[in-house]
C-alpha cells in the first residue's frame, strides 16, 4: 500500500471529498491538519508550492488537490498510483497483465 499524505483543514469540503474517494478504494492516509499545526502549513508550502487544501501526495509524488486527483481517477491513472489493479485484470509474471475473457474459463 502506498504512503499517502493529505494536508487539510477542518472546514474543507474538497478535503472531505478526497478522503471519501480514497476511503472507497480502501486506502489509508496520514492527514496533516494545517489548521491545528501552523508548522505544517510551511511544510505543505515547501512540498507543494501551493497554499490551498487539500494537497495530496502519493509515495512522495505531488498529486495536487481534489480536482487533480479526481481527474486522475477519471483518466484511469489513479488506481495504478495506488497499486490497485482494474477489475478483470490478472497479475502475470514479468509485470505483464492480461484481461480475463470467456475463453479463459473453457476447458482445453
Amino acid at each position: 500500500m502506498p504512503d499517502i499524505v493529505i494536508y487539510s483543514t477542518a472546514m474543507c469540503p474538497y478535503c472531505v471529498r478526497a478522503k471519501m474517494l480514497l476511503q472507497r478504494k480502501g486506502m489509508q492516509w496520514d492527514e496533516k491538519r494545517i489548521d491545528l499545526d501552523h508548522g505544517l502549513m510551511s511544510e505543505m508550502l515547501h512540498r507543494s508550492k501551493r497554499r490551498t487544501v487539500p494537497q495530496i501526495f502519493i509515495d512522495d509524488i505531488h498529486v495536487g488537490g481534489y480536482d487533480d486527483m479526481a481527474a486522475l481517477e477519471a483518466a484511469g491513472k489513479l488506481d495504478p498510483m495506488l497499486g490497485l489493479m482494474p477489475p478483470g485484470m490478472v497479475g502475470m509474471p514479468g509485470n505483464a497483465r492480461r484481461t480475463l475473457d470467456a475463453s479463459d474459463d473453457s476447458p482445453t
